[in-house]
């Protein structure tokens, strides 16, 4: 373990969560790692480039026990489009290793895309994106080399 990570998780409250490095197409991959929604296990893609934390329009049901989903007021951009409806829901709980975050306001956009892509490939549909609110808020390091994602509780 770098000596800067192992500094990092020593000096205060960390938790870690473990990766997977996923080949996608013939050059490029992508982070997975597993959170809990609501106490049911669902899989994040990890994107450093997302602005926010996004959930699965056609798959968060299955943590909600509900379809009761708030339209956006606002537009998002990405993901390969400039004008995709959001919706919104308050978690009950997000828990990413030893981290609780209760009553999380969250983004629900279709990502079915994505999904399609992923079927496409033969890998397992995913619940999420995890993106710059959570991993810039807990000052997130990813540990290539280690397989680890970082979050910091401090």
């Amino acid at each position: 373990m770098p000596e800067f990570i192992r500094h990092f998780l020593f000096c205060g409250m960390k938790t870690t969560l473990p990766i997977q490095i996923i080949a996608i197409e013939d050059d490029g991959f992508h982070l997975l790692t597993s959170v809990t929604l609501n106490g049911k296990p669902a899989s994040m893609i990890i994107d450093t480039g997302a602005s926010r934390s996004v959930f699965d329009e056609n798959r968060i049901v299955q943590f909600l026990g509900h379809n009761n989903l708030e339209e956006h007021d606002r537009l998002s951009s990405g993901l390969g489009t400039n004008t995709m409806t959001s919706k919104k829901v308050k978690l009950d709980n997000l828990t990413l290793g030893d981290l609780q975050l209760v009553n999380y306001d969250a983004t629900i956009l279709d990502l079915g895309h994505v999904n399609t892509s992923y079927e496409k490939l033969e890998l397992e549909p995913v619940d999420g994106i995890l993106g710059g609110d959570i991993l810039k808020d807990y000052q997130a390091i990813i540990d290539y080399a280690g397989k680890v994602l970082v979050l910091s509780m401090d």
